[in-house]
């Protein structure tokens, strides 16, 4: 089948095109083939593109480390898919052939820059009927990871959200702006950072305040203002040193990270040695913090398809909307993946993998 791979780990001119990388077979009982008709690019792709992750993600692969080093190449990026099930395993009780379908497609499995994936049936969705392909692949992979971070790590719900003071640091890449949307269906008041010229797109999206990074250190002003209930911090670096002091002190409130040290752990040090390390900071850091009457978190993707049966559901409200900065075709993936790698992003960068008039 048609798709994009690497062959090694490196910069964008490892990338190669391919008219036969091996069509998936379903291994399992479980599993659905799905046919791509659109795929979401994200940050992760240009570090997975990189090498980052590898040592772990080589053991999801092959526990039992049967096969020798290199043999997940060649690899195909890609973290979101929307498109139509072609194929069924049979256990498979909640989707058939011809479904339109959209999934968060997790690191340690083959991506979606290829013509066919195959996924568990619990990481795929029946895809909102008010969304084209394009829009729907903007949103699986940053939606199940603000799902991830702020419902099953953060505990909000849409039941506790109402009032809640919420700073999300970083607010205009995929997971903020998706972020906005779902907090603001569910009645916070957000506050977010960006620079001044994503300001118009977040506030287009429901933040109620808006902090200009560019303008100076955002502590200052952030200081200034009511403490909040909960932070989700994109951006990493040093806004552990500070972004805690703006939580209300016992009152339950959390910060909860998704920029964490564990993947670069286990690829310096390996699986066990990355992973003590890494238990070993988040021990100290969430110590710390529970003295001064805060939470300390860290937040990672999980696939799941529930979560995207809910966002389904909230997108064809009209709660959610996607958004798409740029669209590619799939002979422009090379382009795709400079654009993302430049950084900045406003919204999601999404390969049309076929063209929506083809019969699919």
């Amino acid at each position: 089948m048609p798709a994009w791979v690497i062959d090694q780990y490196g910069g964008n001119d490892v990338l190669r095109f391919t008219k036969n990388a091996s069509f998936p077979i379903i291994n399992y009982p479980n599993e659905v083939i799905v046919k791509v008709c659109a795929a979401g690019l994200n940050p992760l792709d240009i570090s997975m593109r990189g090498g980052y992750g590898a040592a772990t993600l080589s053991m999801k692969r092959d526990p039992l480390n049967i096969k020798q080093s290199g043999s997940e190449f060649p690899l195909t990026l890609g973290r979101d898919v929307s498109g139509v099930i072609m194929e069924c395993g049979l256990d498979v009780k909640y989707f058939s052939e011809r479904d339109e379908v959209w999934a968060a497609i997790p690191p340690w499995k083959q991506g979606s820059l290829a013509e066919f994936v195959v996924l568990s049936a619990n990481e795929v969705s029946h895809k909102p009927k008010s969304l084209s392909h394009p829009e729907a692949a903007a949103i699986p992979y940053v939606a199940t990871t603000a799902w991830s971070a702020l419902v099953n790590t953060g505990g909000l719900s849409k039941d506790n959200c109402a009032k809640k003071r919420i700073l999300i640091l970083g607010g205009s890449g995929g997971v903020g702006t998706f972020a906005i949307q779902m907090l603001k269906a569910w009645g916070a008041h957000v506050t977010v950072t960006c620079s001044q010229d994503a300001e118009r797109l977040v506030r287009g999206l429901g933040a109620d305040h808006v902090v200009d990074y560019t303008a100076g250190p955002v502590e200052v002003p952030l200081s200034a203002l009511e403490k909040f209930n909960l932070i989700l911090d994109n951006v990493g670096g040093d806004t552990e040193r500070w972004a805690l002091d703006l939580l209300k002190p016992w009152s339950g409130a959390k910060y909860v990270t998704l920029v964490t040290p564990f993947l670069q752990n286990t690829d310096m040090l390996g699986i066990a040695d990355g992973m003590m390390q890494t238990a070993a900071t988040v021990a100290t850091k969430a110590l710390k913090h529970l003295v001064k009457g805060v939470h300390y978190r860290w937040g990672f993707f999980a696939p799941s398809g529930p979560a995207l049966d809910d966002i389904r559901e909230m997108v064809d409200a009209g709660q959610i909307r996607p958004v798409v900065e740029e669209t590619f075709r799939f002979s422009q993936v090379p382009q795709a993946l400079e654009k993302m790698e430049k950084g900045h992003a406003r919204g999601k960068t999404v390969v049309q993998v076929i063209n929506e008039g083809d019969d699919s």
